[in-house]
């Protein structure tokens, strides 16, 4: 005899949504990283209020410190004080680095499968960050402030499919390296949905501002960038997408399969036109990143 109940049939979750739903299980934001985040979003950054916050935290002002008396800044004396720290390296540099070195906090404390490097994946960040920070310096560009952070939160996606999809992750890496078929195409193939789009998911619910956001979403795909139309200079999306090969192709990259796929510096910054210029920006890219690869 049948019985008369029906069964509810619960909803099926897609795997986009599992992967979004990862961030839930992030631990909170520092003080430092939430104000950080907030003047990402046009808001005033006070000295002040940041050498508060920094002095509060012993792990981020030991690391200041160092970053401050390091031969990057080619000090005698020694600075002793994170007040003075802050005003020597001023809000910009400082406000990079303690992005970078908060962030990178964030994520050793996220729960990873074996089968991800977080070590490889804090490199790439900082160095795609440390690079597309360069480029701006050297081209007019569509929201320069936030290239540095765009560098940082791009990959954010692939972590996120790593953390909560761990066998659909697999699945993608080994699709990837049986086909070599590039990277979005296989996550669209096992997921139907690409870590660009999830990095860009993830900074909309921050709300983090929109340039950053559409940056990251085109990273892969930099022509396809509507914003490309409608400003006078490069969109934040190409300069992405050349520090992002960049950092492949110096050996910085997340996988060896990226840096595999790469193209040699020079075809990376002919978009930008840079390709002249290809030798000293990456000079002082490794200059840059040497002092800062201590504290990551």
């Amino acid at each position: 005899m049948k019985s008369n109940v029906s069964q509810s049939i619960l909803p099926k979750v897609s795997p986009r949504d599992l992967a979004l739903k990862s961030l839930d299980q992030l631990p909170p934001f520092s003080p430092v990283l939430n104000h950080l985040m907030a003047t990402l979003a046009d808001e005033d950054v006070s000295f002040a209020r940041l050498a508060d916050l920094i002095e509060r935290d012993t792990v981020l002002s030991g690391n200041v410190l160092r970053l401050v008396n390091s031969a990057l800044y080619g000090r005698r004396g020694n600075v002793s004080s994170v007040r003075a720290a802050v005003s020597i390296l001023g809000i910009y540099k400082l406000r990079n680095f303690l992005l970078g070195f908060s962030v990178s906090r964030l994520w050793s404390r996220v729960k990873t499968p074996d089968s991800w490097s977080m070590a490889r994946f804090n490199e790439h960040a900082i160095a795609t960050a440390l690079l597309a920070d360069r480029l701006v310096q050297k081209t007019p560009a569509e929201y320069p402030e936030g290239a540095f952070a765009a560098g940082l939160l791009h990959d954010l996606g692939r972590l996120m499919i790593a953390t909560a999809l761990p066998e659909e992750h697999l699945r993608i890496v080994a699709m990837r390296v049986a086909s070599g078929r590039p990277l979005e195409q296989c996550e669209y193939a096992v997921i139907n949905a690409s870590h660009a789009e999830l990095s860009a998911a993830a900074l909309s619910k921050w709300n983090l501002p929109a340039p950053i956001q559409r940056a990251i979403l085109y990273h892969h795909q930099p022509g396809l960038d509507p914003a490309r139309h409608s400003i006078p200079h490069s969109p934040l999306s190409l300069i992405l997408s050349a520090a992002n090969a960049l950092a492949n192709a110096t050996g910085h990259g997340i996988s060896p399969e990226d840096e595999q796929a790469a193209p040699p510096p020079e075809e990376s910054l002919a978009q930008l036109r840079l390709s002249h210029d290809a030798e000293s920006i990456l000079a002082a890219f490794e200059e840059d990143l040497q002092p800062l690869k201590a504290s990551f």
